[in-house]
């Protein structure tokens, strides 16, 4: 089964983590298929940078986040600017 879970980096006592794709087999902080991006929690505020594309592409598809990676997500899309409304192509005056 593939994850998208949090892969720890940094030094001890102060944790940084990437979010990546994974299967669920491998270990935490070993091989990885994508990261999706990165997030910091010493940060004040925690600072999650995540590629909300490729996550919704990893979902569709079958990627099961973890309960801390789909709170991580959520908090990203409400960072997120709303994408504008795709205005209707006007035909073309002949």
């Amino acid at each position: 089964m593939v994850k998208i879970r949090l892969r720890r980096m940094g030094a001890k006592k102060n944790p940084y983590y990437r979010i990546v794709v994974a299967d669920s087999h491998f270990p935490r902080d070993g091989r990885f298929i994508e990261e999706l991006g990165t997030y910091d929690p010493t940060a004040s505020p925690s600072a999650v940078k995540v590629d909300l594309e490729r996550a919704r592409y990893w979902i569709a598809n079958g990627a099961q986040p973890t309960d801390t990676v789909k709170a991580l997500l959520k908090k990203a899309e409400a960072a997120a600017p709303a994408p504008a409304p795709a205005e209707a192509a006007e035909p073309a005056a002949e």
